[in-house]
Parts: structure tokens; C-alpha cells; sequence
């Protein structure tokens, strides 16, 4: 059985990516979260419950899964309560530093090891994490939140060397960065007073973007940065 797989059920992006799969992909999306089920439920998507920072709970998810041909990690980490992006050097802490790198790079690596199995098969399949444009080295013209963009970054760098390994022993393969533009999540909430006009976007303008990189994506465009609109995004 082929099986989608969309990694945040709780959050808006995840949550979008599952609203619009499920309509592509009926009763083959596969759904987790961590804690608290997701407020919309719906019953042909399967939902199941996964620490993403846990290794084991990791390899026992993965191995439940059939032929898997689209992965998405959509879970990202920025602030809590305890924790927002620094604006200088002398706001850094050990604490978010390593929360930010639990939450954004690792379990992205963690799945690429456990999951291999499943897509490793005769047909195209896409492994992709939602990232975000400031993990960009290139682009970092205006410094600030160190432990965020040093873990998007460490994400990015996960995926680009994923991706020329499995170039090479599974190129049926094409791993991805999605960069979902400033979209109207919890996670951007408390910083869109100041944007610019028009630059903040709805979860399903976004998502709906996004696919349609996806649904173009070969293994021959394995290990690029795409933004939502199209662009490649330098590293």
C-alpha cells in the first residue's frame, strides 16, 4: 500500500498539508502528533500520536509504515513560553540553543536513518522538511536569532548530504527544503506587527504553493532549498 506521511498534525502548516492531501491521496495520509489530538479530525486520514525527539519511538513509526512516497515534516520550534529568537549575542542560551536544534534538525535526520525501507521502492517519492529561509548562510544579512537559524541551517545541512547519499543508493529518491514563506501560524504570531503590507500569507496559500513545487519534483532536483514561490534559495 502506498502511504503518505505528514510529520505536525497540530500545527497550521502540517495540519494544511493533511487538509489538502487527503484530497489527493484518500485514506492513504498518514497523520502524528504529540501530545493533544488535533482540533479538526478528519476520518480517512490515520492519526498517530509520536514523540519526534524520541530515536526509538522514531524507528517503531517507521516501522509500522507500508511504501511510503511523500514524507513532510512540518514541526518547527521558534518560542514558548520560556524561550523567544535572540536579539543579540548576550540573550543566548544553552537551554534554546539546544531545544531549537532537538526540534528542527534532529528528528529530520532520525526519520531519513528509519525510514529508508520504505522508500526505497520502484516509484518517485519525495523526502521533504518545511525549513525556513533565514537557516539560509548566504542570506543572513541582518544577524539575530542565533539558535533558530543555526538550526535551520544544521536542518538544511542534514538534508543536502541525505540527499547526495541517496543519490547515489537510492535515486528514486529526491530530498527537499521547503521554505513556507511568513505564514499566519502561531509560530510567526507574535511577529507580525511590523511585517510589510502583503507579505504575510494564509497556511493554505502556502501549502498550496509548496505542493506544487512537490508535485514537480524529480529525484534529478534532489537537494535544493525551494521557496514556496519557486524560488531555489541559496544554502
Amino acid at each position: 500500500m502506498t502511504q503518505v506521511v505528514v510529520i505536525g498534525a497540530n500545527g497550521g502548516i502540517g495540519s494544511e498539508f493533511i487538509r489538502q492531501l487527503r484530497k489527493v491521496y484518500p485514506n492513504k495520509v498518514i497523520a502524528t502528533y504529540n501530545r493533544l489530538a488535533p482540533e479538526t479530525n478528519y476520518a480517512d486520514v490515520d492519526y498517530r500520536t509520536l514523540d519526534i525527539t524520541h530515536e526509538e519511538k522514531i524507528r517503531t513509526f517507521c516501522e509500522s509504515l507500508e511504501r511510503v512516497t511523500l514524507f513532510i515534516n512540518a514541526v518547527g520550534f521558534l518560542h514558548n513560553t520560556q524561550y523567544s529568537p535572540e536579539k543579540t549575542i548576550k540573550q543566548a542560551s544553552t537551554d534554546y540553543f539546544m531545544e531549537s536544534m532537538r526540534i528542527n534538525a534532529l528528528p529530520t535526520l532520525l526519520f531519513a536513518r528509519y525510514l529508508a525501507p520504505n522508500l526505497r521502492h520502484d516509484k518517485q517519492a519525495v523526502f521533504a522538511t518545511v525549513s525556513a529561509r533565514v537557516g539560509s548562510i548566504e542570506e543572513n544579512y541582518l544577524g539575530g536569532w542565533f539558535s533558530y537559524r543555526a538550526s535551520k541551517a544544521a536542518l538544511n545541512q542534514v538534508l543536502k548530504t541525505l540527499s547526495i547519499e541517496w543519490q547515489r543508493s537510492m535515486k528514486n529518491v529526491c530530498v527537499a527544503a521547503l521554505h513556507p514563506g511568513t505564514t499566519d501560524t502561531s509560530l510567526s504570531k507574535p511577529f507580525q506587527r511590523n511585517l510589510p503590507e502583503g507579505q504575510l500569507q494564509t497556511t493554505e496559500y502556502s501549502v498550496e504553493s509548496m505542493l506544487k513545487i512537490i508535485e514537480n519534483l524529480t529525484p534529478k532536483e534532489t537537494g535544493r532549498f525551494w521557496s514556496f514561490d519557486g524560488e531555489q534559495l541559496p544554502w
